[in-house]
């Protein structure tokens, strides 16, 4: 292995190294601000392990083929010292500039949503309610007084049904009860014979 390849897979060390503490610094607060349950940590710490080991096996096998030596362990421990050291503050005030930032932009999507589709429909629900209730008190205003206007003719028609009533009674003989009068006499007879009805 020459000079030049150590020399490239320590840079590529530090750079993954330095990657590996800004993709936790950015796990780090979304986790808190996103306010992960606890029983999800230590999985999520699991994926973040196995994504980080993929991550610097990649990088070893691009700059030398694969080769572990003391060095790479130097280059990933410089690259996190370093960035703890100079952008880590950066990076958590980049991300939580980022999470605040969507934050507005779905707080101003559910508002813009309210005023464009949620309130123009509770305003027509409540037009269509106040004009079917005043229908409503329309249509029971005029019944009212349709039946007071034809109240007169009510009491006209029953003066008159009561005029002609006299007239309208069936002659005795035209009642239907002489037809049940023969089933009368047969039940008294059964009950005078055997007592009880049949």
């Amino acid at each position: 292995m020459t000079l030049e390849t150590q020399f490239i897979t320590l840079l590529t060390m530090i750079a993954i190294g330095a990657g590996m503490g800004a993709i936790f610094d950015v796990y780090r607060v979304l986790s808190s601000q996103l306010r992960v349950p606890r029983w999800m940590i230590p999985l999520l710490d699991i994926v973040y392990w196995i994504l980080s080991t993929l991550l610097v096996f990649r990088g070893l096998y691009a700059s030398n083929s694969g080769q572990v030596r003391i060095y790479v362990f130097i280059g990933l421990l410089a690259g996190g010292w370093l960035y703890y050291r100079l952008f880590s503050a950066i990076m958590v005030r980049i991300v939580l500039f980022c999470i605040n930032l969507v934050k507005q932009f779905v707080r101003l999507s559910i508002r813009t949503f309210q005023w464009t589709v949620i309130k123009p429909i509770v305003l027509l629900y409540r037009l269509v309610v106040v004009i079917f209730g005043f229908l409503i008190a329309v249509a029971v205003f005029l019944y009212k007084i349709v039946l007071q206007l034809l109240y007169p003719f009510w009491v006209l028609f029953r003066k008159l049904f009561g005029l002609f009533r006299p007239l309208l009674k069936f002659p005795s003989w035209l009642k239907p009860s002489w037809l049940l009068q023969p089933g009368r006499k047969l039940a008294k007879l059964w009950k005078r014979l055997f007592g009880r009805k049949p």
